[in-house]
């Protein structure tokens, strides 16, 4: 008899369900998906402030003297070049160039990083790092698994920033976007690091588990005066899409590669230690002649002409003959623009903004779609 599946709870867990929170087993993780209007949430996040538990991420740190070196082998960005106090986008792929997970990459010292992996592909990705150091006893990077050392709390939106300032000494003006330091939030240690997932300005909080609560309900009071909400994985979704942000197993996967997601800047070929070598080199060179000169499918943006909302897997034919010419990835009601969207990849012929003739198979009925460039949201600066 196989043992029940229990999913794994955050530190956070008590105040969600206090919260009213509706929870979903979500990566194996017990994880808030509302705690009352998903479209509230969102709209709060476009024009006040937004609180998320997101301490399903799997955190991994590198160290050693050449962690920089193992990581611009391991990863294809060049992330040896990253300057302390700094983090970086970039992706693992596998021997044949398909991606494996999307990460985010902090440089904390001279000689760690830390690597935020996705819920679902943490494993993954700790695995494939564990395989891909060097057997050489003179490479010094060690691979160490933190994903019990850490909750993390965002706060994101307009207001995130006074909110937070309200209980840090940290220079959060000084602080760029994809950069951390450490510091203090409500008096617990932290790395506080200017990175989202949501398309507005906000911030991560790595802490402690033990120092959650505190922090979450610090956070809580401080934003009373503007609005802040507790916000759920529904709205983060929404968020991400509208942003034109890609998600790992819908824009993202291992039969794909960087350059056919558009992301072919992520992968850097120029970069010079390890004599260039780095994990799916070669394929992803393929890769990126073939998105150069035939790309078969590129990944566009659609909006709805009219009420009827896409879903992952739809597919996307053309008006004139009903032939399947793509297919949906992420699609949703979009709350900033009043309209459905849908993120999708579509054969090349018919990506460029405004082609005509393009629709989306909704249960049989063909409804119309715009196709745009991506993302359909962006603040303003």
């Amino acid at each position: 008899m196989t043992e029940p599946h229990i999913p794994r709870k955050t530190a956070l867990d008590a105040t969600h369900r206090a919260l009213g929170a509706t929870m979903t087993d979500f990566a194996g993780w017990d994880m808030p998906l509302r705690y009352g209007s998903e479209r509230e949430e969102h709209l709060a996040v476009r024009t006040r402030a937004g609180l998320f538990d997101l301490s399903h991420m799997g955190e991994i740190t590198i160290t050693g003297a050449r962690a920089g070196d193992f990581l611009d082998y391991a990863l294809i960005g060049n992330l040896g070049a990253l300057k302390v106090g700094r983090a970086r986008y970039t992706m693992i792929c596998d021997e044949d160039g398909g991606i494996l997970d999307d990460l985010i990459v902090y440089r904390t010292a001279a000689e760690r990083f830390l690597v935020v992996a996705n819920a679902a592909n943490a494993q993954v990705v700790l695995d494939a790092l564990v395989a891909r150091v060097p057997r050489d006893p003179d490479f010094q990077a060690v691979v160490t698994d933190d994903r019990d050392a850490y909750a993390l709390l965002a706060v994101q939106g307009p207001e995130a920033s006074g909110i937070l300032k309200s209980l840090t000494d940290a220079d959060l003006d000084g602080l760029k976007y994809y950069a951390g330091l450490p510091g203090t939030v409500a008096g617990k240690s932290a790395l506080i690091a200017r990175t989202g997932y949501t398309g507005e300005d906000g911030f991560e909080l790595f802490v402690a588990p033990e120092d959650a609560v505190a922090v979450w309900e610090a956070l809580t009071k401080a934003g009373e005066g503007v609005g802040l909400v507790p916000c759920g994985l529904s709205c983060r979704d929404t968020l991400r899409l509208e942003a034109g942000m890609p998600l790992y197993g819908h824009e993202l996967s291992t039969e794909l590669t960087p350059f056919d997601a558009g992301l072919g800047r992520t992968v850097k070929f120029e970069k010079t230690t390890n004599d260039g070598r780095f994990v799916g080199r070669a394929p992803l060179e393929e890769a990126a002649r073939r998105a150069e000169t035939a790309p078969p499918r590129k990944l566009v943006g659609l909006v709805a002409e009219g009420r009827r909302v896409p879903r992952a897997g739809y597919p996307v034919v053309s008006t004139a003959d009903g032939s399947v010419i793509g297919e949906v990835t992420s699609g949703a009601p979009s709350p900033t623009l009043g309209k459905p969207i849908a993120m999708a990849y579509v054969d090349a012929a018919h990506a460029a903004p405004g082609t005509p003739g393009v629709a989306v198979d909704i249960r049989g009925s063909h409804e119309p779609y715009e196709v745009v460039a991506l993302p359909f949201y962006s603040r303003k600066r």
